[in-house]
């Protein structure tokens, strides 16, 4: 992996685009394209610029570098599964009785001794050019501004490194950086990241806190970025694990921060706990934008490189994106260490249209009576897990958890509403649906049971359930029901709204005979007839303490939220493509697409 782009055209099918592009919205709209495509490819921009500054780089821009499951395979050198039977066999690990016990214990010992990353005496190849601080510029660097309202420009795929006030610890996290100016970048790290601790102690302290971003180098860097490591534990000693080699650091020019050699950008820096500026907004991996709120500033000291960098990014917005595959691979490596606190855990599933943290299926043993609420607090309760929003839980007789239309059957056969859970904790620092933020509902589904005896009462075709609920309701506009053959079937609806739809909700209980499981949209970019984006809409959108009624049935308000819900907080758009950009793009080659797919993911606002 020392030379990612001869690597990537040899295993990934890498495509290059020669032709100069913007980083400001077209060269971010064309991977955000190619990302949705079922044969989605790596794509290096060689010729990048920016037509408002009148820059013309002189790096590559490298997107996309997990563009499908077969390449993340390859990056990781094995199946994601095989790192998680050796995370498995370690936690199992124990003292050895007898001699030849002993012996067989060598071998897995030896291995260990190159998880433990290694501190090099000398410089990097990421330090093979240094710009002093006086010349700092980040104009020079391709930083990307991906959506017509982000607050700027943006680093989307920096390695940020961070250590413990009294550098007993050291973290590798991944936030994005804005631009505010040549030498300053907004800090994105969210409150519950160990980054944000350790600036914590430095406030304290009243000290500056020294940060070094690496961007670049080996692809697995960036994996480990994302990876929900225990608190405390570098991320780096998950590379030496995946690798079997240790990870070979180097010492910062102006920190005490060491970062991997190999990486191509290197920007050092200090933040001073005292000051804060507004970052954002940005057009998030939620698919709507994170709204503008006072982060950290890092003051850049220098800038190292190698002689011929290039500058990794990726682009994020509504799914499906080059998360979906580093998530996979996130959920199998990390399914060992779930077993511990889950020991009759069999597997699960964070569909990427549920935007990981926001639903989570799981397959489990069950023993005893109220055992999958166990598993519900338990989720709710540790680590990063914590902020899952919506667990649903099947029994080990269960398809297989990616196949979401038998699963979705399955559940809905099983769905009951004594074993539907609804209570509060913590929400994760982009959600936006809770009324207050970082705390919110939950909503867990118990579906491990036996099918229920009970179905639809009188069952209605579409028109005519639309019917009556236009005589109910003029403002319901259209209507769309899902999986009719199960015991509990799916009717979502689209609305002109008003008012609150908890006031729908109760006029539409003389309809209960005809419905099981309500689900409201707006009728503005929202298509019922599109199942995968209609998933990412719900989960996005609700508070299941105010949003999930089980009386007089199953009925969820996911419609966008403003003051005639009571809710006090702005609530955020969603990331759209600007037209005229993807127009040009279409014009000039770039893309190839229609009509349909820019409805199906929800490029533009329609409706």
């Amino acid at each position: 992996m020392e030379d990612v782009i001869a690597w990537l055209k040899a295993n990934g099918n890498l495509k290059v685009i020669d032709e100069p592009l913007d980083v400001e919205l077209e060269i971010p709209h064309v991977a955000y394209i190619e990302v949705k495509k079922e044969d989605s490819r790596p794509i290096l921009f060689t010729k990048p610029v920016n037509k408002a500054k009148g820059i013309e780089y002189d790096m590559p821009v490298l997107m996309n570098i997990f563009a499908n499951k077969e390449i993340t395979q390859k990056i990781f050198g094995r199946h994601p599964d095989e790192v998680a039977e050796g995370i498995d066999e370690l936690l199992k690990l124990k003292p050895p009785k007898a001699f030849v016990d002993k012996l067989k214990m060598i071998p897995k010992l030896f291995k260990l001794k190159n998880v433990f990353p290694k501190r090099l005496d000398f410089k990097g190849e990421c330090q093979e050019v240094v710009i002093p601080k006086e010349e700092v510029d980040l104009d020079k660097l391709p930083i990307l501004k991906t959506w017509e309202e982000d607050g700027g420009p943006f680093i989307t795929m920096g390695q940020v490194y961070t250590q413990s006030l009294d550098g007993s610890m050291q973290n590798l996290g991944m936030y994005r950086l804005q631009q505010y100016d040549k030498n300053r970048l907004g800090m994105h790290w969210q409150i519950h990241k160990d980054a944000s601790h350790f600036f914590d102690q430095y406030q304290r302290a009243g000290k500056k806190m020294p940060v070094t971003v690496a961007i670049g180098g080996d692809p697995l860097y960036i994996w480990c970025g994302q990876a929900p490591m225990p608190h405390g534990m570098f991320e780096m000693l998950l590379y030496g694990f995946v690798r079997n080699k240790n990870a070979q650091l180097v010492k910062s020019m102006t920190n005490d921060i060491y970062i991997p050699r190999d990486v191509d950008i290197v920007i050092e820096g200090f933040v001073d706990p005292q000051m804060m500026e507004i970052e954002g907004p940005f057009g998030d991996h939620t698919g709507y934008y994170t709204l503008k709120e006072p982060f950290p500033v890092m003051e850049v000291e220098t800038v190292t490189m190698k002689k011929e960098p290039v500058f990794a990014a990726t682009v994020v917005g509504k799914p499906p994106l080059e998360d979906k595959y580093m998530g996979w691979a996130t959920e199998r490596v990390f399914l060992p260490m779930l077993k511990p606190m889950a020991p009759d855990l069999i597997d699960y599933n964070m569909p990427e249209n549920g935007v990981f943290h926001n639903l989570i299926l799981a397959k489990m043993k069950t023993l005893y009576k109220g055992h999958a609420q166990q598993f519900m607090h338990a989720f709710w309760g540790v680590g990063q897990m914590s902020f899952v929003k919506h667990a649903i839980f099947v029994g080990e007789d269960a398809p297989d958890l990616e196949d979401f239309e038998a699963l979705s059957e399955h559940i809905l056969n099983r769905l009951s509403l004594d074993k539907i859970l609804i209570t509060q904790g913590i929400v994760d620092h982009l959600d936006h649906s809770s009324d207050e933020q970082f705390v919110g509902g939950k909503l867990g589904v118990d579906a491990t049971g036996d099918e229920v005896s009970e179905g639809v009462e009188s069952p209605l075709d579409d028109a005519s359930l639309l019917a009556k609920m236009r005589e109910i309701q003029p403002r319901v506009k259209a209507l769309k029901q899902y999986m009719t053959h199960t015991k509990n079937p799916v009717c979502i609806i689209a609305v002109e709204k008003k008012k609150s739809q908890q006031k729908l909700i109760k006029k539409l209980a003389v309809l209960k005979a005809h419905i099981k499981v309500l689900i409201i949209v707006d009728m503005a970019n929202n298509d019922l007839e599109d199942p995968y984006m209609l998933v990412w809409r719900t989960v996005n959108n609700i508070d299941a303490t105010r949003d999930v009624k089980l009386k007089p049935f199953i009925a969820i308000d996911a419609t966008n939220k403003s003051e005639v819900d009571g809710f006090e907080r702005e609530w955020p758009g969603d990331t759209f493509c600007t037209k005229a950009v993807l127009d040009s793009l279409q014009e000039r080659g770039f893309i190839d697409i229609d009509e349909q797919f820019i409805k199906r993911f929800g490029l533009l606002p329609f409706n």
